[in-house]
């Protein structure tokens, strides 16, 4: 029987794999043979804490594990985020288009992609079929205080502090769902005689045995190459970047806008990301050292901070990352699983960390191994699911640079090369250039990206992908026509009755501390 978990690394991803995991089958999750889990971290090692953009699905983990929006809206300094904003990935003259949440309007009844393309091509496809985009323009947020918690009237994810939220997942899982926290540092890692993990000695001589060991070290993956020796699959050959110069930098004004937004603005050599929270801004350049140097890099991050006047760059000190973009060649191998940025790591253009660690994790407590023969079909199955997932993202990250148009330098005509560009993408490419991205292309269940997602992007760049195809039927024609026009009454809507993510984040603010008082 799988008796015992140990989670090696804390971090978000240790933290969140921990929460899942107990919440489903823990010591206190109720279920029929629930298992001790225990989190081994060492007071050692920094985490990352880079990743401060999550997807919807986040709404749907913190609920499951018990957390209420409130409160941790309240103790991560979150905000909301409703989309990513491309600014300059087209042509680098500051012409932006977004990324929404929210699916096109009639999503499942008709392609208004199709529609698009032949009756409002060199429009704003995402204003066209979904309000979000204006929404967003505006800094608005996707409720007001009297939705209920995870409930919205337009989709989202959150913007939120790392450290914070690593903190606040710590307590919960320790203080709430009986996860055992075990504070050292691993000094080696013990094999059994059939070829398993068997236990973990830490520095101070203590000994954890257990039955799956979840690797969630970080780059070094202690357990999954540290100690099997699982190389990375390195893809710097189809993303090029593999440094980050990353900034918090505060607002001027306590009283500035709060983005509901993700920004992602191109650069000359990769891109600068911008992310709101309610006391600061997340900002980083994403680069390539093959083409820019740190310097250069750090130039233009600085330029970009002192442009916005908003913000107080005055003590802003980047912080250097580099990493290898790429991925393990398997992902659980005998009783060991990595998660997290042990798993891999790529340029957080969509934001894919943290949810594929919550994909990986939802998988794994459905799926739980009772016994070690079951152990090895779930980790084949686990391993081509995992590798799929990876292929996805590469596929979808490479998608923004292949539709460019920047001719600036180097960088961006390299990332245009047929060489570099996956051949499953180049399949959807010939795809799309006679029908644009649609429901049934693939598999749904364990996609990351759908459809939608594909055709906001392809449509934002305004390609051309898709003018070949027929159309719409008359009868699609009708459901189009009526989307359209509920797109235009609800963007008027929203834009009226929707506050500035500002005031729904003061007034949450001020009506937890009403709270606070009248328990005290």
């Amino acid at each position: 029987m799988t008796n015992r978990v140990v989670i090696v690394g804390g971090g978000a991803a240790g933290w969140l794999t921990a929460g899942i995991l107990a919440a489903k089958n823990g010591e206190k999750s109720g279920c029929t043979h629930p298992v001790r889990i225990e989190l081994v971290e060492s007071p050692n090692v920094k985490n990352l804490m880079v990743g401060e953009g999550t997807w919807p699905t986040m709404r749907d983990t913190l609920r499951q594990i018990g957390i209420s929006e409130k409160d941790f809206m309240q103790f991560c300094n979150a905000g909301f985020k409703q989309a990513s904003k491309f600014v300059g990935w087209q042509y680098g003259n500051g012409e932006h288009y977004y990324h929404p949440f929210t699916a096109p309007a009639g999503y499942g009844a008709v392609n208004l992609s199709q529609y698009f393309l032949k009756n409002r091509p060199g429009s704003d496809f995402e204003t066209l079929v979904c309000a979000q985009g204006a929404v967003c323009e505006q800094s608005l947020a996707p409720k007001t205080l009297a939705t209920p918690e995870f409930a919205f009237a337009l989709n989202y994810g959150y913007h939120l502090n790392a450290g914070k939220f690593t903190e606040m997942l710590r307590l919960h899982c320790t203080q709430e769902l009986g996860v055992v926290h075990t504070t050292g540092h691993v000094e080696q890692v013990n094999g059994a005689p059939d070829g398993d993990i068997a236990s973990v000695t830490l520095s101070d001589g203590r000994v954890i045995e257990g039955d799956l060991f979840i690797d969630c070290s970080g780059f070094k993956a202690l357990l999954l190459n540290g100690f099997y020796n699982v190389p990375m699959v390195c893809r710097r050959d189809q993303l090029f970047n593999d440094a980050a110069l990353a900034l918090q930098v505060p607002y001027r004004d306590e009283h500035a806008p709060v983005a509901s937004a993700t920004v992602a603005t191109a650069q000359k050599h990769g891109w600068i990301w911008d992310i709101a929270l309610s006391g600061r801004r997340g900002i980083g350049h994403v680069f390539s050292r093959q083409y820019c140097s740190a310097d250069q890099a750090q130039d233009a991050l600085m330029q970009y901070v002192k442009n916005d006047p908003h913000l107080d760059a005055s003590n802003a000190e980047p912080r250097l990352i580099t990493f290898e973009p790429g991925h393990r060649s398997v992902f659980w191998h005998r009783n060991c699983v990595a998660i997290g940025v042990s798993a891999g790591f790529v340029e957080p253009l969509e934001a894919t960390a943290l949810v594929l660690v919550e994909k990986s994790v939802e998988w794994i407590s459905h799926q739980f191994p009772r016994c070690r023969n079951a152990m090895t079909v779930l980790a084949k199955r686990y391993n081509e699911i995992t590798h799929s997932r990876w292929e996805e993202i590469i596929d979808f990250i490479k998608l923004h640079y292949v539709l460019s148009s920047r001719d600036d330098s180097e960088y961006w005509r390299a990332h245009r090369d047929a060489s570099s560009v996956p051949q499953s993408l180049k399949d959807s490419l010939a795809l799309w250039q006679t029908q644009p991205p649609w429901l049934y292309e693939s598999d749904r269940r364990l996609e990351l990206f759908s459809s939608a997602s594909k055709q906001y992007v392809l449509m934002g760049m305004q390609s051309t992908f898709g003018e070949a195809c027929t159309g719409l039927s008359q009868h699609e024609m009708r459901v189009a026509d009526k989307a359209l026009n509920d797109v235009l009454r609800s963007t008027e809507q929203l834009l009226n009755g929707l506050p500035t993510n500002r005031e729904f984040l003061s007034r949450l603010a001020g009506a937890v501390k009403k709270d606070c008082r009248a328990t005290a």
